[in-house]
């Protein structure tokens, strides 16, 4: 049947099919980190969502051009480089270098592109004029530049495409010039900020006096620019919606450069809201995590993201500790089962087993219906285990399993690389072990069993002798 996904604008799950004449190619935009802290475990739901979306695309044959931006310049960072006293870049790169390092510790493929808000002042400025020139925004007595929601409407245009807004209900005639504002206004928003003092050092020059852009107008810009002014895929959380992607489409479709019968974007994609141990996130209540905060907690990337893929992406999911040790007893089942596989296999290669793979893909198609990805996958590991026990798989066919697994987990990304061995001294303990059970010592034996123990191993004695297993903390 195709993949299918559901689409914001439409309000509907839809088949995927991208503008490609071709149908192969796929422009997909994520909106990026604002980089003035460490990224928290609601940001990070929706960036494993959008590497989940790039892989199954990718898994179903698409070639996908994936774009991020970071955002390094907007309220809060301003605030931010204000109190330190350093200079923007300086103080944006720590967390922007932090964002990547724990990108790659959830396992998420890197961005084909990540722009920067910095570098593409001359695209926003561009991209400004030619709203000013089309009548849809306007500079204020402040020197700022607006978006107008009324002259936008009033040319035909479609204001609330991907939020049903009650306008008769909605404050109107305001002008806004925050970056983020009240959800249930109606406002004008700013586009180019005139500098004010508090802005210290952080501007650059315009057609309309110093200042600095809003932060809606740089994913315009930037999206349109690396993808072009129509493109296949915008994804982000679902508090996006109104008012940052509602703007965004304003923005974009305002400027009227998408060609002919073309929106901005053609399917929108929404992550649900995250809550941790059942309720909203907070500093105050002691549930706001980083995951450089559940890292020293002893958890591991993996499980971090097992969690965060464990229920589906328009699902409000609640995150919990008690879930992530959930998430390593359920990897430990998949290691093990995995770990046999390889030891049986050995050097034999093999085509993937169809089973797994055809209803592990059945279920992506389905709007990427996680759970029932993970039911084929635990159905298979308890399969697979069954036969294993009864002897009842040959190397070729382990081999097959082990391909299959490999398949799935190029979309999941939570599989543990190969064993490379434990340490030399473990492996000493296991040695002067097994010495002591062939000598019949076995207290020495327990004992040796314990010391490994308390060094985070098991020892299993096995046909083919010992086998070391690395212990989660």
């Amino acid at each position: 049947m195709g993949l299918r996904l559901f689409n914001t604008l439409t309000r509907s799950v839809e088949p995927f099919a991208p503008l490609d004449p071709a149908g192969r190619r796929v422009g997909m935009y994520c909106c990026g980190p604002t980089v003035y802290d460490f990224a928290h475990i609601g940001n990070w739901r929706t960036f494993v969502f959008a590497d989940l979306v790039r892989r199954t695309l990718e898994f179903r044959g698409f070639i996908v051009n994936h774009v991020m931006n970071i955002t390094d310049v907007e309220d809060k960072i301003i605030k931010r480089v204000k109190e330190t006293g350093q200079p923007l870049r300086e103080f944006t790169s720590r967390y922007e270098s932090a964002f990547f390092e724990d990108l790659q510790t959830l396992n998420c493929l890197p961005p084909h592109l990540t722009p920067r808000a910095t570098d593409h002042i001359p695209d926003i400025l561009t991209l400004i004029g030619q709203l000013i020139t089309r009548g849809v925004a306007y500079q204020a007595p402040d020197g700022s530049v607006y978006f107008s929601i009324e002259k936008y409407r009033g040319c035909g245009c479609t204001y609330g495409q991907l939020v049903r807004l009650n306008f008769d209900e909605m404050r109107t005639g305001e002008r806004v010039k925050n970056d983020e504002y009240a959800k249930e206004s109606l406002a004008d928003f700013a586009l180019w900020k005139a500098r004010v003092p508090e802005d210290g050092d952080v501007f650059w020059p315009s057609p309309w006096g110093e200042g600095r852009p809003g932060w809606h107008i740089e994913c315009s810009a930037m999206s349109m620019k690396a993808l072009g002014p129509s493109f296949d895929l915008h994804l982000g959380g679902e508090d996006l919606a109104f008012p940052h992607h509602e703007d965004e489409i304003a923005q974009s479709e305002g400027a009227g450069v998408q060609p002919a019968g073309q929106r901005f974007v053609k399917h929108w994609l929404h992550g649900a809201h995250l809550l941790v141990e059942g309720r909203k996130m907070a500093k105050s209540l002691g549930n706001f995590f980083t995951l450089r905060d559940l890292l020293n907690q002893g958890f591991k990337g993996r499980e971090v993201r097992h969690l965060l893929l464990s229920a589906h992406y328009r699902e409000t999911f609640n995150f919990t500790l008690d879930g992530l040790h959930g998430a390593r007893t359920a990897l430990g089942r998949i290691d093990e089962c995995v770990g046999k596989l390889r030891e049986l296999a050995g050097p034999a290669t093999a085509e993937p087993d169809p089973a797994l793979v055809n209803r592990f893909t059945d279920a992506l198609d389905d709007d990427l219906n996680i759970s029932a990805t993970w039911a084929a996958v635990f159905d298979w590991v308890r399969d697979t285990n069954r036969r294993l026990a009864e002897s009842a798989l040959s190397p070729q066919q382990a081999a097959a399993a082990l391909a299959a697994w490999t398949c799935v987990d190029s979309v999941l990304g939570v599989g543990a690389s190969a064993e490379t061995g434990a340490p030399s001294d473990i492996l000493a303990l296991a040695e002067a072990r097994a010495a002591a059970k062939k000598a019949r010592d076995f207290a020495k034996a327990d004992k040796l069993r314990d010391e490994l123990k308390a060094q985070g191993w098991t020892v299993e004695d096995t046909p083919k002798g010992p086998k070391l297993k690395k212990v989660s903390p």
